[in-house]
């Protein structure tokens, strides 16, 4: 069964923004609506690994082994410099246009969006710590409940991203031929990729 307290602590976990918050809205803005939602499904599988790491015991291993840690911890940080060095890239004489989404590869922009979270070992030690707290005690399949509750997260995960993608959407209609905001919003998303690499960086188990 799910609690009402798991729901609402869920929500807002989901609402405040990170990584995967910032991609899928900026892919929204330069995109497109089509886009978003692939940015969306890829950062909500991405969240996959983590879950089942943390229901199965495989997040102890991060939990425990320093260097583990730190190996997957700098690969995500170096993914997401990489991510914001491409964007501060293509800034210079970027404008919002009318672009079809059928120009643009989707299965591409989902699979960043996987590898955002796939990379940042913090959201297996999340899980690990997260969803434990509202296993009730008399359920005779912790593994199930754990999986039911991780599965519901995800799919509150993917609602609210889209949500975000499709208003960043409806935003770009009001800013399309403007390659002064266009600049502005892309050099403001890759620097918002590269301090929250910085703090990825900086942050301990």
């Amino acid at each position: 069964m799910i609690s009402i307290e798991f729901l609402i602590t869920s929500l807002i976990l989901v609402l405040i923004p990170g990584t995967g918050v910032i991609y899928t809205i900026s892919t929204g803005l330069f995109q497109g609506t089509r886009a978003s939602f692939s940015a969306a499904l890829g950062c909500t599988l991405g969240i996959v690994p983590s879950m089942l790491a943390s229901i199965f015991g495989l997040a102890v291993i991060l939990n425990t082994s320093a260097l583990a840690f730190q190996v997957v911890k700098f690969i995500g940080v170096a993914y997401l410099l990489y991510l914001a060095w491409g964007m501060w890239r293509e800034s210079d004489g970027f404008a919002l246009e009318k672009t079809e989404d059928k120009q643009i590869n989707l299965f591409q922009v989902a699979l960043k969006g996987c590898l955002i979270n796939v990379l940042n070992p913090k959201l297996t030690i999340f899980f690990l710590a997260f969803l434990p707290q509202f296993i009730h005690s008399n359920i005779s399949s912790t593994t199930s409940q754990m999986l039911l509750l991780g599965g519901t997260f995800m799919a509150m995960t993917l609602i609210v991203f889209i949500l975000y993608g499709a208003l960043a959407s409806r935003a770009r209609k009001y800013l399309i031929g403007s390659s002064n905001i266009a600049k502005y919003l892309q050099k403001t998303f890759a620097a918002s990729f590269a301090l929250l690499g910085v703090k990825l960086a900086l942050t301990d188990r």
